[in-house]
């Protein structure tokens, strides 16, 4: 005979357990901040160069977990890792329409300007940069709020740009690609995106020095040529619920395969996919704490 006693318990015990991983997953994680570490040598790279790359992505600044107090504590503990070159891969607003209670945008981007870089500070905009820019979505082109509020602050925004620097690697190509996905509805024969992957790589000169890509999306990478080095994109947030690895949801084209961290193709073309700082549609993080991303090329 079943023990009504101890069904009464067992359940008990799951909906309080269901409570706890809830509030651990709303109130916990969200607030917590790591660094991932990624170090490789892409195919092409210069030998005996090396190169440490700062990554931050998907900040969603006035979301329930990013104020401007943690902008500010994102960008302290960026600087503490010396990077050469910190690289901003978009989605630096809330994924939501503007509310009055938002930090002003030229004060958190006042915020990011404080990133220090041997080799520069450079940004490209994500989905919600445009999405939520009333004027952008009714013209259906830039420039964006967020786009010149970066620029406004000496963070330069590589919208299909590319641009060779001088590093402590030695000549680079670094380039940005613009949103794929920056315009809501999608509207038959109007862009959906204001991508130009063919346009970017035509500045790039044949000169073999490597060519890092920023592109919010991480989809693009099937586009990839042989010539770009190193892909770096966010968008994914890697899920931002994440059980043994596999995310539920991942709002690609191509689901798990570029939900989050490195990922190496069979040719040899590499993809970092960054987790992000903050948090979409829901506010919650399972598995998937907000990171800053240290890449150590060579």
């Amino acid at each position: 005979m079943i023990d009504r006693r101890r069904v009464l318990q067992a359940l008990a015990g799951l909906f309080f357990a269901g409570l706890g991983t809830t509030g651990y997953a709303a109130a916990w994680e969200p607030e917590q901040l790591r660094v991932t570490r990624y170090g490789l040598t892409p195919r092409g790279w210069p030998s005996g160069r090396r190169l440490r790359l700062a990554v931050i992505s998907d900040l969603h600044i006035g979301g329930l977990h990013v104020p401007l107090a943690r902008v500010a504590d994102i960008v302290t503990r960026t600087n503490a890792l010396k990077p050469d070159l910190t690289l901003l891969l978009g989605d630096f607003v809330a994924s939501r329409a503007r509310r009055a209670s938002d930090p002003p945008m030229q004060a958190w981007a006042a915020e990011l300007a404080r990133l220090q870089a041997k080799d520069g500070v450079y940004a490209v905009l994500g989905n919600h940069d445009w999405w939520h820019d009333a004027p952008t979505q009714t013209a259906r082109s830039g420039p964006t709020q967020v786009g010149a509020a970066l620029e406004a602050n000496g963070i330069a925004v590589l919208q299909n740009r590319a641009l060779k620097l001088d590093t402590a690697a030695g000549p680079l190509w670094l380039a940005g690609l613009g949103d794929q996905i920056a315009f809501l509805p999608r509207v038959q024969g109007l862009p959906h995106g204001v991508d130009d992957l063919t346009g970017t790589l035509a500045q790039i000169g044949n000169d073999g020095a490597p060519v890092i890509m920023m592109a919010h999306e991480p989809d693009a990478f099937t586009r990839m040529p042989d010539r770009v080095a190193l892909t770096l994109s966010g968008h994914t947030h890697g899920g931002q619920v994440r059980l043994f690895g596999w995310a539920p949801v991942v709002p690609s084209r191509y689901g798990q395969r570029y939900a989050y961290g490195h990922i190496r193709e069979s040719d040899g073309r590499d993809l970092i996919v960054s987790g992000g700082i903050g948090t979409s549609i829901l506010p919650v993080r399972l598995g998937m704490p907000p990171e800053i991303v240290l890449v150590e090329l060579g």
